[in-house]
């Protein structure tokens, strides 16, 4: 087998806003794997984010990857010894399993092309016209439910697209999930909860800026509109943290990215700490490429069957020169294209 590594970069359609300030590309690193008659690849991507990830550094162990493949081709040790690098592990594990067309990711029905994955449509702009003129769009394409993004600026907008929405469209029609942003104060929080809850918010996710611990758990237990844990899962390893995290803070719902929290053997331990718990989860994007999008889709697939909960991930529109891979969006479903031999 020969293992290749390359570094890319991804040019963003529009400049992304990020507390590190705009972001026009994002760095990658891929792991390739080939058979020694060049038939049989597996693909991973490595791309931690400089402004979220807590394995920031994950780049400095790639010189380590060739040992880590030939390691793991007979042990599982590998997973343990990369908690700390969640992105590295996820690419690490996409690319072994990718290879080796392992039953965890390829014996599903969405693998074999028989089903497609009901995904999140995304409404990213900022203004009431643009924030309603999304909407209907993706009502159109056939999205059944819909996240909004709070920011500083555009709160009151929000909240009367919210209530536009609502007055045509019930929550059964449509399934309304909100961003908080990880800005808001305590007070704001619930303020801006106690305005929405009304138009049965199915859930809100980064309610509140971080080191707000006691507040946040204050939030799960007030059920007005349910809360999810995101950002809150980064940098929490071990499976004791992952139980304590949980049993402190009692959460309705998980959003699970894979690159930033754990990859796919942490993705699993979160999912399966929360079904104990009865707190339901979906995985999500973390401006992934489509090689990573293609892998957490197959591992949604296996974790959560042929009826999950929307899932949030992106579709590859946020990149001018992403690699094509074999997933294709169909009205509000991610299928995988199978090519005939």
């Amino acid at each position: 087998m020969e293992i290749n590594i390359s570094q890319k970069t991804l040019q963003f359609r529009t400049p992304l806003l990020t507390p590190d300030g705009e972001q026009s590309q994002h760095y990658y690193v891929g792991i390739f794997m080939m058979d020694d008659k060049g038939q049989r690849i597996g693909l991973g991507e490595c791309a931690p984010l400089p402004w979220a990830s807590a394995d920031k550094d994950a780049y400095n162990r790639l010189s380590d990857v060739a040992t880590l493949i030939n390691d793991a081709m007979d042990s599982n040790d590998y997973a343990e010894n990369l908690r700390p690098y969640p992105a590295l592990l996820f690419a690490l594990e996409s690319a072994m399993y990718d290879y080796q067309q392992n039953p965890l990711l390829y014996d599903t029905p969405f693998a074999k092309s028989q089903v497609g994955i009901p995904l999140v449509g995304n409404i990213t702009a900022v203004t009431y016209d643009d924030m309603l003129r999304s909407a209907k769009q993706m009502m159109l394409q056939g999205f059944r439910c819909i996240k909004l993004h709070i920011t500083n600026d555009n709160i009151d907008d929000v909240i009367n697209v919210i209530g536009k929405i609502r007055s045509r469209f019930s929550p059964s029609a449509l399934q309304i999930r909100l961003d908080g942003g990880a800005f808001m104060t305590p007070q704001e929080a619930r303020d801006i909860i106690t305005t929405l809850a009304p138009h049965l918010i199915h859930s809100i996710e980064r309610p509140l800026a971080q080191h707000h611990r006691h507040a946040l758990a204050s939030l799960c237990q007030d059920t007005k509109i349910p809360v999810t844990l995101s950002s809150e899962l980064t940098g929490i390893n071990t499976l004791k943290e992952k139980s304590q995290l949980l049993d402190t803070l009692k959460p309705q719902y998980l959003s699970i990215k894979p690159m930033l929290h754990g990859g796919m053997a942490g993705t699993i331990e979160w999912v399966s700490e929360a079904q104990k718990r009865g707190i339901a989860s979906w995985l999500s994007s973390a401006y992934e490429g489509n090689i990573g999008q293609r892998n957490i889709a197959l591992l949604a697939a296996r974790i959560y069957g042929a009826t999950p909960l929307p899932q949030d991930i992106d579709t590859g529109n946020l990149y001018s020169d992403n690699i094509e891979m074999d997933m294709e969006l169909r009205h509000n479903k991610l299928w995988r294209c199978l090519v005939e031999n």
